[in-house]
């Protein structure tokens, strides 16, 4: 179900889809898999956002993507990263990984630990321009995200951030409670979807626990109430796609 409001569109965290596969537990806010939803296909260029528990040891085997942009985030634990461009990293909660796989790309993904879970989001853009040369690269943000403000951690423009093939940023906070952020959208048509991991939090007039999300379009800037410590996940995208 999706709730619809003048310039967003709400996602209940209970409302996603889940896929629970023994070794993987999966929650899906758009279409993915075995579950289609024909109201959630994507918002603008966002169309994938998976929310991944994995069982330790476990993971997905070597599997193919072309012409996507892939971004991976842990919220606790560590998943270990092998692809074929020769690649094979350990990425840790703090940090970041995105993949652009171009023209084509096989990789996995398991979880680095043998005793504890990994929980994960994996979210999938589509790409500006399609078939450029897989690329792949990880950045540690942890100490930048101790700060209580909002952190680009992924942007085609900001050099501090890592590279998309998109006109799309992903913008990550640990916000404390009764803090109050406003965040002005860096691209012109695109629209905002806000991905509320842990706290509770207002944008805008919009309430949302952990694991909803909120859409925003036909708008230049969001802005943020903290009602309890938060973790939250900006993604800014084009709006039609």
């Amino acid at each position: 179900m999706s709730i619809r409001t003048k310039h967003a569109v709400i996602h209940k965290s209970e409302s996603r889809g889940l896929a629970n596969h023994g070794w993987l537990v999966s929650r899906h806010t758009f279409s993915f898999a075995a579950y289609h939803n024909p109201d959630r296909i994507n918002f603008g260029a966002l169309r994938v956002l998976n929310d991944d528990i994995v069982k330790p040891g476990k993971g997905f085997g070597t599997h193919p993507h072309d012409n996507m942009e892939i971004v991976s985030i842990p919220v606790s634990g560590a998943l270990a990263h092998k692809d074929s461009t020769g690649r094979e990293q350990v990425i840790r909660t703090g940090e970041v990984q995105i993949m652009s796989a171009g023209s084509g790309i096989y990789h996995s993904e398991y979880n680095y630990s043998k005793t504890d879970d990994v929980n994960f989001l994996q979210i999938w853009v589509f790409p500006k321009e399609r078939n450029i040369n897989p690329r792949y690269d990880q950045r540690d943000f942890s100490a930048e995200l101790k700060s209580n403000k909002l952190i680009t951690v992924v942007s085609p423009v900001d050099n501090t951030a890592l590279w998309i093939n998109q006109d799309a940023e992903f913008i990550f906070g640990n916000l404390i409670s009764n803090t109050s952020v406003t965040h002005e959208l860096r691209f012109k048509g695109s629209g905002i979807y806000a991905f509320l991991v842990e706290g509770e939090a207002k944008i805008n007039d919009v309430f949302l626990n952990p694991r909803d999300a909120a859409g925003f379009f036909d708008l230049r800037e969001i802005t943020i109430d903290v009602l309890k410590d938060s973790t939250i996940l900006l993604i800014e995208v084009p709006k039609y796609y």
